[in-house]
């Protein structure tokens, strides 16, 4: 199993620090926010920090440890209302695609959005127009990734504008493009009304994306009385059947599993909850 996490929630302050501590923990690849491991990083500065110069630096400390980037994460709201913002953040994933050709990343990680400037959940994240939106602005990311030779993976959460395996489909459809993949994050597609239904969300993801998934982010969830969203934590920790994930996993070898919401005192036993878990 290719099984991995975020950087930023492991212990220690610079990069390599905590490419130690995550290979210490038996890690093969992680999940890099840049702004969340590199001190004084800031992403508004992004298009200016992201060098060549860096690049050697990052991509030197991986191979080092014989570790992997599964995702360069670059989470903006491509679908923000103030164009001038939007124009901004445009560059910003630009320089992240580049980079991410640059370190051997294999995707750049996103999240989809809200038609607003606030990031914040609204009825309006759901409508076809919402849809519509997303899928024009995302366009010019995904020309920018076929031009960088890299990979954009989006990634549906049920409280953004791409909330279902089905919404998640007509955007690959309208793109068309080799370039634009999935992060799959079963647990962000999860309410408490249809959490009874995640092995359905799984097998329907599967049939819709198949290959395209490029990336399991592997979490696990409770249901608590008034919470409005579930409750995500580590692997192992919840309610969590991994069966059918770990098996399309099996289906599609070395693909990254990279692990959320752990804390350096959890994570090894997150990622053994995963290499021990019975899917015969």
């Amino acid at each position: 199993m290719n099984i991995g996490i975020r950087l930023h929630d492991v212990a220690g302050n610079a990069l390599e620090d905590r490419l130690d501590a995550a290979k210490a923990q038996g890690f093969s690849c992680a999940h890099v926010a840049m702004q969340k491991v590199l001190p004084g990083f800031r992403m508004e500065d992004a298009p200016k920090l992201l060098t060549k110069e860096l690049a050697e630096e990052v991509r030197a400390a991986f191979a080092k440890r014989d570790m992997s980037c599964a995702v360069l994460g670059c989470y903006l709201n491509l679908a923000t209302p103030d164009e001038e913002a939007y124009q901004r953040t445009l560059e910003i994933y630009y320089a992240h695609l580049r980079f991410a050709r640059w370190i051997g990343a294999g995707v750049v990680g996103t999240e989809t959005g809200a038609p607003n400037t606030a990031y914040r959940t609204e009825p309006a994240c759901w409508t076809a127009a919402s849809l519509d939106l997303f899928i024009h602005r995302v366009l010019p990311v995904v020309n920018r990734a076929e031009d960088e030779g890299a990979i954009l993976a989006i990634e549906p959460v049920c409280r953004h504008i791409v909330s279902t395996p089905e919404r998640a489909a007509r955007v690959l459809r309208a793109l068309n493009s080799p370039s634009l993949q999935i992060i799959l994050d079963t647990v962000n597609l999860l309410t408490p009304e249809n959490c009874s239904q995640c092995d359905a969300l799984i097998d329907r993801s599967e049939e819709l994306f198949g290959d395209r998934i490029r990336v399991l982010h592997m979490k696990d969830y409770r249901v608590e009385p008034g919470r409005e969203d579930v409750r995500s934590m580590a692997c192992g920790t919840g309610v969590m059947d991994y069966t059918r994930l770990l098996r399309l996993a099996h289906s599609h070898p070395g693909i990254p599993m990279t692990l959320e919401d752990t804390v350096p005192a959890n994570a090894e036993a997150a990622r053994l909850t995963l290499e021990n878990w019975p899917i015969s």
